[in-house]
């Protein structure tokens, strides 16, 4: 399953590379984009397990960039 998703409150180009390298880290992820121009999210996971990946994306995510919001 692939998916995209509005970040909301994403203020930095740097952080928003390294949501994309943690997030690509996360088990079940098969790719994994982060767009700081669009502020979008593109996810494709296991369809399975994708919303289990999306939360652990999030948790992960909120770590580099505390304000920022996956909205779907």
């Amino acid at each position: 399953m692939k998916k995209s998703f509005r970040l909301s409150e994403l203020d930095c180009a740097v952080c928003a590379a390294k949501m994309e390298r943690v997030a690509s880290k996360v088990d079940g992820v098969k790719n994994v984009s982060v767009n700081f121009l669009t502020r979008r999210l593109t996810v494709e996971a296991d369809d399975c397990r994708f919303d289990d990946v999306m939360k652990e994306i999030e948790r992960v995510c909120r770590k580099i960039e505390p304000d920022c919001r996956i909205v779907g």
